[in-house]
């Protein structure tokens, strides 16, 4: 872990506050779209990365939800404070998070993004893991039918049209 940088248990009665406004300047809001419904990301177990003492950074999932089996978990938002990106926050929380579901003896987790999040692509790619599902439209819908507020052009002027699922094994064998 990055110098500086504390990973500890996502707290809802002490950390909503600051996880909300976080959320709402960098994902436009606290209710996320994804796979054709919204949901609240802030309502389950989760981390939060604090650097210097400053929270800055947040990862929260679910196990078993709607599009998942017992034995899996759905990383429901990952999220850093733009001013703490590439200083190792992203990797803190994704690394304790992996070894938290594993230890709970889970075999996979997954996570949606968007297709024109190419940093995120890639940084969930350095660490292991794999693209396994893409839904054409399914962004499109989404602004159309839950949240209108989804933008039309995401990072490097792409325009935003479908999700892509990302996956990781967390057994050692596999």
């Amino acid at each position: 872990m990055a110098p500086g940088i504390d990973v500890r248990r996502y707290v809802p009665a002490t950390d909503l506050a600051w996880a909300e406004a976080l959320l709402d300047a960098e994902f436009a809001g606290r209710m996320q779209a994804r796979r054709g419904e919204l949901m609240d990301p802030l309502e389950r177990e989760g981390l939060v990365a604090e650097l210097d003492g400053r929270p800055l950074g947040l990862l929260t999932w679910v196990v078993g939800g709607s599009f998942s089996r017992a034995d899996e978990a759905e990383i429901r938002v990952l999220v850093v404070a733009h001013e703490a990106r590439n200083r190792g926050v992203g990797s803190a929380l994704l690394g304790e998070a992996e070894r938290a579901l594993a230890q709970a003896g889970l075999d996979r987790a997954w996570m949606v993004t968007t297709n024109d999040n190419l940093d995120a692509l890639g940084f969930y790619q350095r660490r292991g893991w794999r693209l396994a599902e893409l839904h054409p439209g399914a962004v499109d819908e989404a602004r159309r039918h839950l949240k209108p507020a989804i933008g039309r052009v995401g990072a490097n002027g792409i325009p935003i049209h479908d999700e892509i699922v990302v996956t990781v094994g967390l057994r050692a064998d596999g």
